[in-house]
């Protein structure tokens, strides 16, 4: 273990990044890869990243839109001032010595299957780069602002979804990566950064599934032909058309666009109905459905366990309110009033119970030890509380969870202070969280990507927590 002075972690932060940002500015008129550059080096994990085949087949992101207080989930301070500690305690779990909130019940007796790092920061307090920091590990790149917050951008590194579904290619006719059931935003910027394929095109987003209409469990509207046309017509009037589009390119050289890419994929739906039956619960047992909770996001972590069984490289399961409750700031972690209400009666019910039951179900079943499984948001909250009962943004410590895939649980990794605003033990950068995501897949910094000029581009952002295997 050690422990590093904070102020003196932060100033080293940002020369390396003015010195790597000089080198990347530089590297670009050499020709080099400026997407290797964001990489932040965790001082207590200098150890190599060791060769080894793939263990984790699949994974699965949980993403508490808002940002969830660490004191009210896996880092609670009973002995704290009341003025930090809240109005809730801390309850034991599974594993003797391990302490959450007293709002996660049913993740306590899962205490033994997933492993905790309280320690985990970026020190990015806006939701859009920070949600970038939480989804690709690296830092998103300066440009003009779409609204509150920086919106995706093809210049960005990519999530990790869209490396997945590079990797490890799209199978059994449903797409190596999807994010449901909404995107990552608010009331302000529909989409924060982070949240697709960045540089490596189009071809390797993430399917998202964003109409807020849609109750997880059934075939989305947008994946149904229009009744007046029916499916089977559709089907010849789409194979008509691919022959007409063969011979354009074979005369003409025509090349594939991005509209092209997004009519492919809504075809294929058509083509591949019995795949596509992963998203539906028709065929769940009623108390499975119950087991998760019948809610949107209940419903969409047993959907991710679903794609698993199906052969979907990654998952990304994000918050989401039931009807009629709105999706906006106010309806997610995002708590800067009324927090402990909300955190009581409207968020950790639905993700403690949905959690609990995606990692209980995953290794009843014998699929945890292959699927990573991780839960973070884009940041924590303030340790003081503020006067409208609430939290404010706070990227300097918050706490994150991973499990399977041969993560060892029933672990703690890291410590913050007694007030748990700051590293304590055992600093954990975000870079090294995606890093271990990418680790228990078997991908190393050796292994290339490459974007549509295909350009070898190194992806690994930091140094894995070898010490969780």
């Amino acid at each position: 273990m050690f422990e590093i002075n904070s102020n003196l972690a932060a100033i080293e932060e940002r020369i390396k990044y003015s010195r790597r940002d000089w080198m990347r500015i530089l590297g670009a008129g050499l020709g080099t890869n400026i997407f290797a550059s964001n990489q932040v080096n965790n001082p207590v994990q200098a150890a190599p990243i060791a060769a080894r085949g793939p263990r984790a087949k699949s994974s699965i992101l949980l993403f508490m839109t808002g940002g969830p207080s660490q004191h009210e989930t896996f880092d609670p301070k009973p002995n704290a001032p009341s003025t930090v500690r809240g109005e809730f305690g801390a309850i034991d779990t599974s594993v003797p010595g391990i302490q959450i909130s007293e709002l996660m019940p049913n993740m306590a007796k899962q205490a033994h299957r997933f492993a905790i790092l309280r320690s985990t920061f970026h020190k990015e307090n806006g939701h859009g780069p920070a949600t970038h920091w939480s989804m690709t590990g690296k830092v998103a790149l300066p440009r003009a602002r779409t609204g509150s917050e920086p919106s995706p951008s093809r210049i960005d590194p990519p999530c990790v979804g869209g490396v997945v579904r590079q990797l490890r290619g799209d199978r059994n006719g449903l797409p190596g990566a999807v994010q449901l059931p909404a995107r990552i935003g608010d009331q302000n910027t529909f989409m924060w950064a982070g949240q697709h394929a960045g540089c490596l095109g189009e071809r390797y987003d993430p399917l998202m599934l964003i109409d807020e209409s849609w109750i997880p469990g059934e075939l989305p509207p947008a994946f149904k032909p229009h009744p007046d046309v029916g499916e089977e017509r559709l089907r010849t009037r789409s194979s008509l058309l691919q022959d007409v589009e063969v011979g354009q390119k074979s005369i003409y050289g025509v090349p594939v666009d991005s509209f092209n890419i997004h009519r492919e994929r809504a075809l294929s739906v058509l083509n591949s109905t019995s795949a596509w039956e992963a998203f539906l619960l028709k065929n769940e047992k009623p108390e499975t459905i119950a087991r998760y909770g019948n809610t949107r996001f209940g419903r969409s972590c047993l959907i991710a366990r679903r794609l698993v069984e199906a052969g979907v490289g990654h998952i990304t399961v994000t918050w989401y309110p039931d009807p009629p409750t709105k999706f906006n700031s106010e309806a997610n972690f995002d708590t800067h009033s009324k927090h402990f209400t909300k955190m009581k009666n409207l968020l950790m019910p639905t993700v403690d119970r949905a959690f609990a039951a995606l990692l209980e179900d995953l290794d009843e079943r014998g699929m945890l030890d292959e699927t990573l499984v991780g839960w973070t948001g884009e940041f924590g909250r303030t340790p003081k509380i503020n006067g409208g009962a609430g939290r404010d943004h706070w990227g300097n410590v918050f706490s994150t969870v991973l499990a399977g895939g041969g993560i060892r649980g029933g672990r703690v990794l890291g410590s913050t202070d007694s007030l748990g605003g700051e590293p304590k033990n055992y600093p954990i950068h975000v870079s090294s969280f995606i890093a271990t995501m990418y680790h228990a897949h078997g991908w190393d910094e050796g292994v290339p990507i490459y974007g549509p000029d295909r350009r070898p581009q190194y992806f690994i952002p930091g140094k894995p927590l070898e010490a969780l295997f």
